[in-house]
C-alpha cells in the first residue's frame, strides 16, 4: 500500500508490551489523519494491533510480513 508515511517506529526487537506502549506514546504526538508505519518482530502484535485501533478508533491500513519475521503495519491517527 502506498500511503504517505508521517512517522517510523522501530520496534524490531522489543516484546510485549514494548511495542505497543510505543505506538500509543508515538500516536499521541500525532495530528488526525497522519500515518505511522510501525515495524517490529513480536508476534504478538499481529493480534494486540488490529484490536487497539478498534479500541481507539485508529485506522490499520495495512498489515504485511517482511523478510526475516519482521512484521510492518500502517497506522492512520483518527
Amino acid at each position: 500500500m502506498d500511503a504517505k508515511i508521517d512517522t517510523t517506529l522501530d520496534c524490531k526487537g522489543l516484546s510485549c508490551p514494548m511495542p505497543m506502549m510505543k505506538l500509543a506514546k508515538a500516536m499521541k504526538g500525532m495530528k488526525s489523519e497522519e500515518v505511522l508505519e510501525m515495524i517490529g518482530t513480536d508476534p504478538g502484535t499481529k493480534s494486540d494491533l488490529p484490536r487497539w485501533c478498534e479500541k481507539t478508533g485508529n485506522t490499520l491500513l495495512d498489515e504485511s510480513e517482511l523478510a526475516g519475521g519482521v512484521f510492518r503495519f500502517l497506522i492512520k491517527k483518527k
